[in-house]
């Protein structure tokens, strides 16, 4: 099971990381979330604290740039095999962080990926 971390979860249903998270457990992921308030999506609990995961897959991004400066060494220590900047997470600062620590990133909708089958 290939783990990703959504980062900027919600527990409001409207919100697209809510939506996310939803459609990646039931595409058989293992979700981990961390978010602004504590809460959950179903049985998956939203974590306000970093916390350690191995062998991540993936960080689907859902803070813009302001909001993600906070995270960016623990986005760096997790290791992931990619980062994915969902619309409006977009920031060439941490583009540029992970080049230089060799992690992929794409910018895309975790959606759109999920329903073409492309995570």
């Amino acid at each position: 099971m290939k783990k990703v971390l959504v980062l900027g979860a919600s527990p409001n249903v409207d919100r697209y990381s809510n939506m996310a998270m939803k459609k990646l457990e039931a595409k058989g992921f293992t979700v981990f979330s961390l978010g602004k308030r504590k809460g959950s999506v179903g049985t998956m609990k939203i974590e306000t604290e970093q916390f350690p995961i191995e062998n991540l897959y993936a960080i689907s991004l859902y803070l813009n740039a302001a909001n993600q400066v906070d995270y960016y060494s623990y986005i760096v220590q997790l290791k992931p095999e990619k980062v994915i900047f969902n619309p409006g997470a977009e920031n060439r600062s941490l583009e540029a962080i992970l080049d230089k620590h060799e992690i992929p990133f794409e910018r895309a909708c975790t959606l759109v990926l999920l329903n073409l089958d492309q995570l």
